[in-house]
């Protein structure tokens, strides 16, 4: 829904915001980690953007799924290549500059006001990561690979929320009867 919001828009913003949410949401990536990039660190030939994550230093090669790679495909478009930050304020006041984490906060919370959700930017690393939880089965290992968390313990607090683990249990416990 926020990302059908985001794209409603045919103008600069909604190419912004389409191609921020997709990186928020298919990459699970932190508010910080997206308004970190500059444009540098996209690949779109190579189909790969290039982040550092909390807590290191290096740069990491991360590959771009195809909706996430066309939205940043179009966003450069309307952005234009000059070097700089990747996503930069629209705004008359602060036009050019990087965006904050703050604003990043607001788009989204704005675009889910507009589709009739709470939204916010970790809750879209949140759905992400549970999604992935589920479409890999619960992999723990390979979804901690994809949030990046250090620890794999921090994945219970996604997988608890994920499964009705206590009602599938009563479930196979119950007696027919």
């Amino acid at each position: 829904a926020i990302l059908g919001k985001a794209g409603s828009r045919a103008d600069r913003k909604g190419a912004r915001d389409v191609a921020l949410v997709r990186l928020l949401h298919d990459l699970g990536l932190r508010r910080a980690e997206a308004v970190a990039l500059d444009v540098a660190d996209v690949d779109l030939d190579g189909g790969a953007v290039f982040i550092v994550g909390k807590g290191h230093t290096e740069k990491e090669r991360f590959t771009l799924p195809e909706p996430t790679a066309a939205a940043l495909k179009a966003w450069l478009g309307a952005r234009g290549s000059e070097p700089g930050p990747l996503f930069v304020n629209l705004d008359r006041a602060g036009k050019g500059h990087r965006l904050t984490g703050r604003s990043v906060h607001r788009i989204v919370e704005r675009l889910g006001k507009q589709a009739g959700i709470k939204a916010r930017p970790h809750g879209l690393r949140h759905a992400a990561i549970t999604e992935a939880l589920d479409k890999t089965g619960g992999d723990v290992r390979a979804v901690q690979r994809f949030s990046r968390h250090a620890d794999v313990r921090t994945l219970q607090v996604y997988d608890d929320a994920r499964t009705d683990l206590a009602g599938k249990v009563a479930r196979q416990v119950a007696i027919d009867g």
